[in-house]
């Protein structure tokens, strides 16, 4: 009975995604902290500041009567503060119907998926790029199709890149992302309109990945939205908002994908948790001091770029957007899980490798998020440059 038991409960194919290897770090952090070790976590894309007191203030307030199903789009005022946003931001109008409120961009990312694309369809993805892209594709019967980027694109898809794949054998789809996960730069105004233009030409249909929008630093961050009707957009309340443990966000989507998307959420969620989309709302009230978190960011974001030469590590692009830096370690190692895991455990700082982000090159490159405090990113800095130069002589000794 066992046996056949074990027979029956094989995992499914589908299910043989690999790990979101930054996921892999934080346990392993964990376990180092339950041991009474002091980490400091660059591994993770997630704010250490709170979520906004008008959020919080208005989930209180919620809790005192019952939560119930909302509609499955959204709360109807949540969808209009959206959309208001986009008008507030970039000076669109964007009607409220075409919004969807999502349990996080990654619930977004699935809608987007099986709303716009059949079983084995080809998909663009950015290399370096965000790892449940790929994953997700391919656990619902897509087909990523990954094209390298470099820094002499600042690590994005271009119009000419996407067309050459697509002459090669067909894409229905890409995905671009701008701030992009894990180099934080950004894609000007300029090419993301020439990407999209260029892909919709050739009917290729593209989701823009919009989630660190207000995390912008050189430049102003440019929505999909603006150049076409037909681009999906997701984005979502876990960065700029510091929402990421209240799971929700949102999508623009064109009009004749709205049903199709409702259909499946109606099936998949039913509803985005009501408590969450309450405190979403609230957390537009809340931007002067979301807005110091992110002059934090843009602190810690410089102090990096003075500092990270002084030990040895040079070789990133300054980072537009979010709050990554992607950095290029291959004169220390070319093992990057190697590399993280070893620093992890003789200096308590976790950082994420690059083979996370590009199964191709990444083993060269790290990504570091400073979305902490002050002090500990210099702690880290202090950290990891007195393990280099350890390492360092001990490489020169043999």
């Amino acid at each position: 009975m066992l046996e056949r038991a074990k027979q029956l409960l094989q995992p499914s194919a589908r299910s043989a995604v690999p790990a979101f290897m930054v996921m892999d770090v934080v346990a392993a952090a964990a376990r180092l902290e339950a041991q009474g070790r002091r980490i400091i976590h660059m591994e993770v894309g997630q704010p250490v500041a709170g979520t906004a007191a008008t959020a919080i203030a208005a989930a209180r307030a919620a809790l005192t009567s019952p939560l119930r199903y909302t509609e499955t789009l959204g709360v109807p005022s949540l969808r209009r503060r959206i959309a208001r946003a986009y008008a507030e931001w970039h000076g669109l109008d964007i009607d409220p119907a075409r919004i969807v409120v999502t349990t996080g961009s990654s619930a977004g990312f699935i809608l987007a998926f099986l709303g716009a694309f059949e079983a084995g369809d080809r998909v663009a993805v950015p290399l370096p790029g965000y790892p449940p892209y790929r994953h997700i594709l391919s656990a619902l019967g897509g087909q990523p199709v990954g094209i390298e980027t470099d820094a002499a694109s600042r690590w994005s898809i271009t119009g000419e890149a996407l067309l050459a794949h697509h002459r090669e054998k067909p894409l229905k789809g890409a995905i671009l992302a701008s701030p992009n996960n894990p180099s934080g730069t950004m894609m000007t105004a300029s090419a993301l309109a020439d990407v999209v233009r260029c892909a919709e030409d050739a009917g290729i249909v593209v989701i823009s990945d919009e989630i660190y929008h207000g995390l912008d630093y050189a430049f102003a961050a440019e929505t999909a939205a603006r150049i076409s009707d037909d681009t999906v957009v997701v984005n979502s309340f876990s960065k700029y908002f510091c929402m990421t443990g209240w799971r929700i966000g949102w999508m623009v989507v064109p009009p004749p994908l709205v049903r199709a998307i409702e259909r499946l959420q109606q099936n998949l969620a039913i509803s985005v948790p009501t408590l969450s989309q309450i405190a979403a709302e609230a957390a537009f009230d809340g931007r002067a001091e979301l807005e110091n978190v992110r002059l934090g960011y843009e602190g810690n974001r410089q102090m990096l770029l003075e500092e990270l030469p002084r030990i040895g590590l040079d070789l990133f692009l300054p980072a537009d957007g979010a709050f990554y830096l992607y950095v290029d370690v291959s004169r220390f190692s070319d093992d990057s899980v190697a590399f993280t895991k070893q620093l992890l455990e003789e200096t308590g700082v976790a950082i994420t490798p690059g083979v996370d982000f590009d199964p191709l090159r990444g083993k060269n490159f790290v990504r570091l998020c400073y979305a902490g405090a002050r002090a500990d990113v210099r702690e880290a800095v202090e950290r990891l440059g007195n393990w280099l130069r350890k390492d360092t002589v001990r490489r020169d000794k043999r």
